[in-house]
C-alpha cells in the first residue's frame, strides 16, 4: 500500500458484508475474516489515466466498473495531487457513482522524517488533535463505541513520543499490535488540524489538515523487513508510520458512525494535505 490511493473502501469491513436499503454486497475477505482496503484487488493495484495540469499538479483519474470487488455502481473517481508555495502536499478526491454505493477513500504514504532508512520513528514526537477513538475488537474491527483518550496510551493531545506507550500493558494496544487506530476528528466536515508530527533527528515537521471526520493512526507494527525501499534498505520494524484522512472502519454496519453512502447525482469531494517545515529550535 505504499503511497498509493486506497478504495474503494480505506480500512475494514466487518466479514466484508454491508447491505444498502435491504440489499446485501459482499467484497471477498483479504484481511483475515474481514475485507480491508476495498479487497484484494483495490484501487492500489489499478491502473490510472494521469493528466498534469501545471508543473505543481497532477490528476488522476479511473472508472472502477458496477460489481467490482462486489461494489454496486460505476464510481468515476479523480485524485489530484498538488505542491502548494507553503510547502504542502494538498490532495483532493472527487467522484460520483450511477448507482448507490458506498465510499471511502484515502492515501496510504508511509512516513519517516528523519528520512528513508534512517531507524524506527518511535522517537518522533506526534499530537493529535482529538480526545476520542474507536475501539476495535481481536481481528481489528470497531466495536461501535466511541472512547475517550484520557488516561489511555491513546493520548496525543500534548506531544509525546510516539514509542513512549506503544508496547503498553493495554488491550487496545495489543489488539493493534501497537497503534492501527482511529481517531474521531470534531468539525464535520469542515477543514481542521489533525496531527503535527516531528522527526527526532531532523526536526522536519508534518501538519496534517482534512475534512474527513477520522484519522487512522498506524504505526508501522507489520513492517518486517519484507520490502526494499528506494535506498536499498528494508522497511524493518516500526521504520515509518500512517496518517490516513478517512472515515470510520465498518462505517455502512454502523449507524452511529458518519455515513459513507454515496448518492446517484452527488459528488464525493474530500481534501487533505500534509504541510511540512522545520522546528523553530
Amino acid at each position: 500500500y505504499y503511497g498509493a490511493t486506497i478504495g474503494r473502501f480505506a480500512n475494514r469491513i466487518k466479514a466484508g458484508k454491508f447491505s444498502i436499503d435491504g440489499v446485501g454486497y459482499q467484497i471477498p475477505p483479504n484481511n483475515g475474516p474481514n475485507s480491508n482496503h476495498g479487497g484484494a484487488d483495490g484501487l492500489q493495484n489499478q491502473i490510472w489515466d494521469a493528466h498534469k495540469t501545471d508543473d505543481s499538479t497532477v490528476e488522476f483519474s479511473y472508472l472502477s466498473k458496477d460489481g467490482t470487488m462486489g461494489f454496486p455502481g460505476n464510481l468515476q473517481m479523480t485524485v489530484t495531487y498538488h505542491l502548494t508555495s507553503q510547502n504542502s502536499l494538498e490532495i483532493t478526491y472527487k467522484a460520483y457513482t450511477d448507482k448507490k454505493t458506498i465510499i471511502n477513500l484515502t492515501n496510504h504514504a508511509f512516513f519517516n522524517l528523519n528520512g528513508e532508512g534512517n531507524g524506527d520513528i518511535l522517537n518522533h514526537t506526534l499530537q493529535i488533535f482529538s480526545g476520542n477513538f474507536t475501539p476495535i475488537d481481536s481481528v481489528s474491527i470497531p466495536t461501535g463505541e466511541i472512547s475517550d483518550v484520557s488516561h489511555t496510551p491513546f493520548d496525543f493531545l500534548k506531544p509525546q513520543e510516539i514509542g513512549e506507550k506503544i508496547d503498553a500493558d493495554n488491550q487496545q494496544i495489543k489488539y493493534g499490535k501497537g497503534y492501527d487506530h482511529n481517531y474521531v476528528l470534531t468539525g464535520a466536515d469542515k477543514l481542521k488540524h489533525a496531527a503535527k508530527v516531528v522527526g527526532d533527528k531532523t526536526g522536519i515537521v508534518m501538519d496534517v489538515y482534512t475534512d474527513q471526520p477520522g484519522l487512522q493512526f498506524y504505526s508501522g507494527n507489520f513492517m518486517k523487513e519484507k520490502n526494499i525501499l528506494k535506498n536499498s534498505k528494508k522497511d524493518i520494524y516500526r521504520s515509518a508510520f500512517c496518517l490516513e484522512t478517512q472515515h470510520f472502519p465498518d462505517s455502512p454496519n454502523r449507524e452511529n458512525f458518519p455515513t459513507t453512502i454515496l448518492n446517484v447525482g452527488d459528488v464525493f469531494t474530500s481534501i487533505s494535505y500534509y504541510r511540512f517545515s522545520t522546528a523553530k529550535n
